[in-house]
């Protein structure tokens, strides 16, 4: 997906929205989450112990099933995550790109409006100065006489 074909009220919306998801994700519940996923390991480690030394019991696969439940969630929202901190890192560069190119445009523009100005100011100079040197040689004339 091309954010160059954005417009900037979409991208400032969607950084918008995922500064506020990281900063809800940011807080003291992702390491409980984290705690969870390892709860889950261990679940997962103390099946596969029970199911060795005591055999195939119900416990045990329950175990087994619901540890491995929670760590595949935990992985999949780590990678969730992930891929919204590297989108939102993306976003507030092309962000900061368009603010670049306005920047050099208008200093663009900027000078282009500038040069315009002295194309204009220097013919009405010259001819101000051509007529001055023109009355000054009637006044020389006419002083010869």
């Amino acid at each position: 997906m091309s954010m160059k074909k954005w417009t900037d009220e979409e991208l400032n919306s969607t950084r918008d929205n995922l500064e506020a998801w990281s900063k809800r994700s940011g807080n003291p519940g992702s390491k409980l989450w984290l705690l969870t996923a390892l709860l889950g390991a261990f679940a997962i480690s103390t099946g596969v112990v029970f199911l060795f030394f005591d055999g195939a019991d119900m416990l045990s696969i329950v175990l087994i099933i619901m540890g491995s439940i929670t760590c595949i969630s935990w992985y999949k929202s780590e990678k969730q995550r992930k891929d919204n901190e590297t989108f939102l890192q993306e976003i507030h560069k092309e962000i900061k790109s368009r603010e670049k190119k306005a920047k050099s445009e208008s200093k663009g523009k900027a000078m282009k409006q500038e040069k315009e100005v002295e194309v204009a100011v220097v013919p009405e100079v010259q001819t101000m100065e051509s007529s001055s040197e023109k009355s000054s040689d009637r006044i020389d004339i006419s002083a010869n006489k």
